[in-house]
């Protein structure tokens, strides 16, 4: 796919042919920038593994780091996973949908290349209402990485977003300046207790406070 197109949309009522255009590339393997209740995030279809690779390589990141993904609707998990531990349910109903993404055994479907070889895949409930209705009318999960270089800070307004991942992409919905000054936290739900992987929006002592219930 070639060119890019930048459309302005609504944070709260986002137009519905704008996220029919989001989704209709994402079928059809193609990236796009769209904002997070963090940062912008680059979604691609997640088990379109040619997308999920192309991913990889406009952030240059390191093919053995998974990426995380957006669902649209809780009923989305299950076939995604392995289990759902008690504790992960408890940290499901205090912060999904929002800033927390949970690290499970990822299920027999998940694309390889998508956890990085680990075995593992980091999900989260899409918070923002262009971010859920974007991935709710892709049908399917979407990759919920950074839309940065790796290593580099997320951006919260597009004029931020390096032009090396804003020129290689095929659509950006640019909804103004997010609220993140952090990204989300990412918590391991495979061990028993889970392991915080990165405190984000949503501090070590809030998810501890869940765990020990």
């Amino acid at each position: 796919m070639k060119g890019r197109e930048i459309l302005s949309v609504d944070p709260e009522s986002p137009d519905r042919e704008m996220i029919a255009r989001a989704a209709a590339l994402i079928k059809k393997g193609g990236l796009v920038i769209f904002p997070t209740n963090t940062f912008y995030g680059l979604g691609a279809a997640a088990f379109d593994i040619e997308a999920v690779d192309r991913v990889f390589r406009v952030k240059e990141r390191d093919p053995q780091r998974p990426l995380p993904i957006l669902i649209a609707d809780m009923a989305d998990l299950d076939p995604l996973v392995r289990t759902i531990p008690q504790t992960a349910t408890r940290l499901i109903e205090a912060f999904w949908p929002g800033g927390l993404t949970l690290v499970f055994h990822a299920a027999d479907v998940v694309p390889q290349n998508l956890t990085g070889h680990t075995g593992k895949i980091g999900v989260r409930l899409a918070g923002h209402p262009v971010a859920s209705a974007m991935v709710k009318t892709a049908g399917s999960p979407v990759t919920a990485t950074s839309a940065n270089l790796s290593g580099k800070p997320g951006c919260t307004a597009v004029a931020g977003i390096d032009r090396r991942i804003k020129d290689r992409v095929d659509l950006v919905l640019d909804a103004g300046t997010l609220g993140g000054k952090k990204g989300s936290t990412v918590v391991d739900v495979t061990v028993e207790p889970p392991e915080i992987l990165r405190e984000g929006v949503i501090s070590s002592q809030a998810v501890a406070k869940i765990v020990k219930m």
